[in-house]
């Protein structure tokens, strides 16, 4: 409600309709002319004293005032006069002599001023005429507080003329563009902030922040490096895949500098009127070097600091001019004078040249991908305040987790703590975290959705092909999980680890990547001798990784050791080889993926027994976990303490299901002791469980 009012106060028809107002109630005090004409009218003594005479005056007011009398009556009946025309038009009357014009007109009034001489001759003469026609007078006391009147009358409407034109300018400064406004549009909406993140909150990258530790101690103890002829990067630049944390460490180094930290997106600077991003960096460096040292984070800054040169409009485009002035505020002649410029991005290969060379952003900082233990300490760190059981291995978790960034694993463990209070538990079980890693993997499961018996053999022979393939094949990964329960979009899976974090990928192990991939399609084949489209996730995958060989890895005889493509090239511009060479890579990326088909067959085809074996127990049980799945490849039979898999004995939906049970036979059971106490009464509905 509050926003609403302030938003009607701020606007500026609000105030153009309010100066109408008081413009109309203005004129309407002050006598303004309206469309039927004066009902008044001024005439002079004498022809005061000759309509008295004459008996035409009903009755009349008399006031002293500044030496003479103020004369206002009545007519006894309306009276002809002559008044000038409104607008200056002419008026015309029809006599014996034809039209005549007239600046005049002739209108009917009945009211009437006049001034009197303010001598006792006059008055007593006055009242003489009066009584004999029986006349009304009424004598007014002198009001002296005429001249304040009419100095407000004429003062007034130009006092609120001048207060609304001021607040319509002060509307329109601070209404568009945030605080700055249309008057103060160039100004920035960067405002120092205090931040409650330190190192110690950022795990897994150990690394990065000791590359930050420089920049917090130089601001704190310039002196440990100028005495050495040190000097601090005038900039540096945080880039990495989205997610890995790279605003975390800008606000751990705002939390341990201890000094000003501006922190803005590069979207921040962009606005309708052209000259604002540059105006607004220029105030931002401004507001900086008057509290310096200081710290200014900009985050996003691909934004505006694209490479110059590919917009339409040229030289004068607004993200070019505010990219000009980042770069003279940054390493121009006046220097920045103890300001320390952090940005972020994920994109740092479309940056301009000029901003990303030395002098500028000195340090590049990437922010990758935590490793094994990496993942570990970020858990460690998310899980402080979730009360975790005493079954859940934060380490390996971290291991069944190899690509997952800070974000990701925040998230797992949210997942976890909702699904454990859904269950009504007051702890986090490793059941709960295997079914959150399913759920932002793959998705909830649709364990209700109708499967006819036939697609659930054609999916469970398919996965159970992923599965054997991924066993034969297990010199770099090893099968943790399969399942045929539809998650998303997919009707199952297999999900397949490396056994350790692997910064390298050679031939053997993308070939095996590939036939794994081709495992599905392969065992519908073999098994029920036809082809599915549940296989295609499969061939999007394993196409990738054959063009990537082919045309970034270098791993074809055919067309040597050549990089072809840039994965960060823009995927809508034009090939740099020619159709002979893309001919030829569609030959060998085709030749790879027929590879790893032949190679996904021939092993299914050597080990018909474990895939039977494998399938008929996903039939059964659903989910298999990698204990179960190792059992049944070597000896044909599940575990023999698991008769069932014991993540999939009771599912979320039962155990939610009979949590709600249990709760309401616990509220029934209440209800009962309380409805056989003589001292309690209870007030509602029959049929409710509530008290």
């Amino acid at each position: 409600m509050k926003n609403n009012k302030n938003g009607l106060f701020r606007s500026s028809l609000f105030y153009i309709i309010a100066f109408v107002l008081a413009m109309g109630v203005v004129l309407f005090a002050t006598g303004g002319s309206t469309s039927n004409g004066p009902k008044s009218q001024k005439i002079e003594s004498s022809q005061f004293m000759k309509d008295l005479k004459s008996d035409k005056v009903s009755n009349f007011n008399i006031e002293s005032a500044d030496g003479i009398y103020k004369v206002t009556g009545q007519y006894r009946k309306p009276q002809k006069a002559k008044v000038a025309t409104s607008g200056g038009l002419p008026s015309f009357t029809v006599t014996k002599k034809g039209l005549e014009k007239s600046d005049q007109a002739s209108v009917k009034v009945k009211n009437f001023t006049t001034t009197l001489v303010k001598s006792d001759s006059t008055v007593k003469e006055v009242n003489s005429v009066a009584q004999q026609h029986n006349v009304k007078v009424n004598a007014k006391p002198t009001q002296s507080s005429g001249f304040w009147i009419n100095l407000i009358v004429s003062v007034l409407p130009l006092l609120i003329f001048i207060y609304l034109f001021y607040m319509m300018m002060k509307q329109a400064g601070g209404g568009a563009g945030g605080p700055g406004g249309v008057m103060k549009v160039g100004k920035t909406k960067a405002k120092p902030v205090e931040s409650k993140v330190r190192f110690k909150d950022v795990a897994g990258e150990d690394e990065e922040k000791q590359e930050l530790v420089e920049v917090v101690e130089f601001l704190k103890d310039p002196k440990k490096f100028t005495s050495l002829g040190a000097t601090i990067p005038k900039g540096v630049l945080l880039e990495g895949p989205p997610g890995t944390g790279k605003t975390l460490l800008a606000k751990a180094v705002a939390g341990e500098a201890g000094v000003p930290f501006y922190s803005l997106s590069g979207s921040d600077f962009v606005e309708m009127f052209v000259g604002v991003g540059a105006s607004r960096v220029r105030d931002l460096f401004s507001e900086a070097k008057k509290s310096a040292p200081a710290i200014i984070f900009i985050d996003e800054i691909d934004a505006v600091g694209r490479r110059r040169g590919n917009g339409m409009g040229g030289g004068h485009d607004e993200r070019e001019q505010t990219l000009n002035q980042l770069l003279v505020e940054m390493d121009g002649f006046s220097g920045n004078e103890g300001v320390i410029v952090m940005a972020a991005t994920n994109r740092s290969d479309v940056l301009d040249p000029a901003l990303t060379r030395p002098g500028r952003f000195d340090r590049k900082i990437l922010v990758g991908q935590p490793d094994v233990r990496g993942r570990e300490a970020i858990l460690k760190v998310h899980s402080k305040d979730k009360p975790m059981a005493k079954d859940v291995d934060l380490k390996e978790i971290a291991k069944q987790t190899p690509g997952f960034v800070g974000a990701d694993l925040a998230n797992l463990l949210n997942e976890a703590a909702l699904l454990a209070a859904r269950r009504n538990s007051s702890e986090i079980t490793a059941a709960d975290l295997d079914e959150a890693e399913d759920r932002v993997i793959a998705g909830p499961a649709k364990r209700n959705r109708v499967i006819s018996q036939h697609e659930r053999e054609v999916v469970a022979n398919h996965e159970a092909g992923h599965t054997i393939v991924g066993l034969v094949l297990n010199d770099a990964r090893v099968v943790h999980k399969v399942t045929i329960v539809p998650r998303g979009r997919a009707g199952g899976y297999a999900i397949m680890l490396p056994k350790e974090d692997q910064q390298l990928l050679s031939k053997k192990d993308a070939m095996e990547q590939i036939a794994g991939m081709m495992g599905g399609r392969s065992a519908e084949e073999i098994i029920f001798d036809s082809e599915s489209s549940g296989a295609s996730n499969d061939f999007q995958q394993a196409t990738q990784i054959a063009r990537a060989m082919v045309t970034q890895y270098g791993m074809t005889d055919k067309l040597g050791t050549v990089a072809l493509e840039d994965p960060n090239a823009d995927p809508y511009a034009a090939p740099k080889y020619s159709q002979e060479t893309a001919n030829a890579i569609d030959e060998e990326v085709k030749h790879f993926t027929d590879e790893g088909h032949q190679m996904a067959k021939k092993i299914i085809s050597e080990h018909r027994e474990q895939h039977k074996a494998i399938a008929d127990a996903l039939l059964k049980y659903e989910t298999l976990d990698e204990k179960q799945i190792l059992s049944l490849y070597k000896t044909g039979k599940m575990p023999a303490e698991d008769e069932a898999p014991e993540n999939e004995s009771e599912t979320f939906t039962e155990a939610e299901r009979k949590a709600t049970t249990k709760e309401n036979q616990e509220a029934h059971e209440l209800n009962n002791e309380i409805k056989h106490d003589d001292d309690i009464t209870i007030h509602g509905d029959d049929d409710s469980n509530d008290e």
